[in-house]
């Protein structure tokens, strides 16, 4: 059920657009799935990215594109093929049965319907995935430096405050499988956590209940909150050793995509970051292991 929602709310698109020969055209393309990414191409035509979930990036051209859940892209397409209609295409990625959604893009002046196979996923999956989002880069030309120093070009200089590592993992916890990080699964107070924090009420949540590292202890239930300060540079580290993608929101913020990478993170990692061009967004997806 999960994956016929993602396909029936990935297309909002209508079922046929028209296009005039010669122009451009933006699409947005978004992921509002629950747990399934997709893989977005339109037929014989390249797609120009030029904004990831508001950072202006390198204009790369790619013949399709992965777009993780809670994740969006906004793309350029110029009608330069032959007067006809062509398909657009969304299909689930690293699922054992791909799920596939077309529509049509119609030139203004075509005679000739949709033709040929359906364009296929790129194969490879995680591989050619984390890859393509390598490629990703901010376009430093395009946007302006903010004046606080962690939202300003320069990011790479700044030396972090703290480092995080997050590890989600799919415990069983009385008897129910559920997810949890760092060995912490959340469950919500009966009293929201602001209205706590601001009236001061004890109880409710402890800051010692998520640690900043993985602990390997037995997974437990909590109303998991960790302790920060104001204006804290803090490093993140997603570790996913699961066997299925994973997706982490920042809400409210957003970061710097500095590193992808295989296995268990080590601080030697930090070699391979990009502390140049990362671009900034609020979701980033994690490759298995």
């Amino acid at each position: 059920m999960k994956f016929c929602r993602l396909i029936h709310s990935i297309l909002l698109i209508r079922a046929t657009n028209f296009g005039v020969s010669g122009k451009t055209y933006m699409f947005r393309i978004s992921n509002v799935g629950l747990s399934t990414s997709l893989n977005f191409r339109i037929q014989g035509h390249k797609m120009k990215l030029v904004e990831v979930e508001g950072s202006h990036v390198i204009q790369n051209l790619y013949d399709s594109l992965d777009v993780h859940v809670g994740q969006s892209i906004t793309i350029l397409v110029t009608l330069d093929q032959p007067p006809k209609d062509y398909y657009i295409v969304a299909s689930t990625r690293f699922t054992k049965t791909v799920l596939t959604a077309t529509a049509v893009l119609h030139y203004a002046n075509s005679n000739a319907p949709v033709s040929g196979p359906v364009p296929v996923a790129p194969a490879n999956g995680f591989d050619w995935s984390m890859e393509q989002a390598r490629t990703y880069r901010w376009n430093l030309t395009s946007n302006a430096a903010r004046p606080n120093p962690q939202g300003s070009f320069h990011y790479g200089t700044i030396t972090p405050t703290k480092t995080i590592v997050l590890a989600n993992s799919t415990p069983l916890i009385n008897g129910k499988l559920r997810y949890a990080v760092n060995g912490v699964s959340y469950i919500n107070p009966e009293t929201p956590l602001k209205l706590a924090d601001y009236f001061n009420i004890p109880g409710v949540f402890s800051t010692n209940s998520l640690s900043e590292l993985p602990s390997g202890r037995a997974a437990t239930l909590a109303t998991s909150v960790m302790a920060t300060s104001l204006h804290d540079f803090i490093e993140v580290v997603f570790q996913n050793n699961e066997n299925t993608m994973q997706a982490w929101h920042l809400d409210g913020y957003d970061f710097w995509v500095v590193g992808f990478g295989s296995g268990q993170w080590t601080p030697d990692k930090r070699k391979s970051y990009n502390l140049v061009d990362a671009l900034t967004r609020h979701t980033t997806q994690v490759n298995p292991h």
